[in-house]
């Protein structure tokens, strides 16, 4: 579930993929416009329902938002920017 906007235009910003990520989505970067980092998966995964890979990589991955990692922080609480970055980071190997 997501929280309600209520005030000011809904931020937009780009979304990157990273190595699993990245080829999971097909691409290596696409725009978000969301208030939280729950609404921006949730609308990516929405773009991606015809690629099941997609949904079961970003359950495994870590997320960077404007450079901050996200840690255990409900997505829902997460508030993107206007102009933000979301980075999508898979476990890697040896990492």
């Amino acid at each position: 579930m997501t929280t309600a906007h209520t005030a000011g235009p809904v931020p937009a910003g780009t979304i990157r993929y990273w190595a699993a990520a990245k080829a999971a989505a097909g691409t290596a970067e696409e725009p978000y416009a969301a208030v939280t980092l729950a609404q921006a998966l949730e609308a990516a995964r929405r773009r991606h329902d015809a690629r099941p890979e997609f949904t079961r990589v970003l359950s495994l991955c870590s997320f960077l938002v404007d450079g901050d990692p996200v840690g255990a922080r409900e997505h829902t609480t997460v508030q993107l920017t206007e102009g933000g970055t979301v980075e999508v980071l898979p476990p890697f190997a040896g990492g």
